[in-house]
């Protein structure tokens, strides 16, 4: 190995590639993911103190008086242990973790992708990403299946910012649902978030009632109308199905008009 070669090696030229290739295209929070990390060594042999796997989202927050794109890591998970990758030489390492349960939905404009890095001593990281698609558990069905038959239509998914109900990351993702039939008159939109739980779920709804008379148009201006509430849903409920689900999202909106 010539100084030359390494000094092509150490800003990326004839360096490493790495490429993640996941065992299926879907997944939702809380499920296993699996995979192999695909490396291939370079002209020279070069010494990999880790691999690592990124799982990152995109968001807005306001920046005055406008709205920016930011990425933010959800999770970062290590796949391996220091190793030598010689020259050309080719590996695979198998993978296996959880994603994460705040991980955002891949509903509307909202991207989801896994960075691949290797962490390369005196050299340019070599890495790669990956788009994955994020779709509900099946306890988040149950509660979209319940919107759906009470007439709610999904307007808009949007990840924010939120230091207050967004944990660790600090964020958190609103579905926006307008009323198409049951409560057209009553509501003007419905807004649920799912927060972490250690089993069932944990919803955050904002009820924004529609404006009705002058009273109403006040109340309206200053979001006297809106209403915000907790709602925690034990498994043994959720096991009943969105039938069940319709019953106590329709009676919980009802009592907030």
């Amino acid at each position: 190995m010539t100084f030359f070669q390494r000094m092509l090696a150490s800003i990326g030229f004839g360096a490493a590639q790495v490429d993640t290739r996941l065992s299926k295209n879907a997944y939702y929070p809380g499920e296993e993911v699996e995979g192999v990390v695909h490396i291939r060594g370079g002209q020279v042999e070069q010494r990999i103190e880790e691999i690592y796997i990124s799982l990152v989202t995109e968001y807005k927050r306001e920046v005055n008086n406008s709205r920016v794109k930011e990425t933010r890591e959800i999770a970062k998970h290590l796949v391996s242990d220091p190793f030598t990758l010689g020259p050309n030489e080719e590996m695979e390492v198998p993978f296996r973790f959880r994603l994460a349960e705040h991980t955002p939905l891949t509903l509307g404009h909202t991207p989801v992708w896994f960075s691949t890095g290797l962490d390369i001593a005196s050299a340019i990281d070599p890495s790669d990403s990956d788009r994955v698609e994020v779709i509900p558990s099946p306890e988040m069905q149950v509660v979209f299946d319940a919107a759906d038959r009470l007439g709610f239509r999904l307007r808009e998914a949007e990840v924010k910012q939120s230091p207050r109900f967004g944990g660790r990351i600090g964020l958190l993702q609103e579905f926006e649902f307008v009323p198409a039939s049951r409560f057209r008159g009553e509501l003007d939109e419905l807004e649920i978030s799912f927060l972490p739980a250690t089993e069932g779920l944990e919803l955050l709804m904002q009820i924004d009632r529609k404006a009705r008379g002058l009273a109403g148009f006040i109340a309206e201006a200053v979001d006297a109308d809106e209403t915000l509430l907790r709602l925690r849903i034990h498994p043994a409920d959720l096991s009943k199905g969105s039938s069940y689900m319709v019953g106590l999202l329709a009676e919980l909106i009802q009592d907030h008009l």
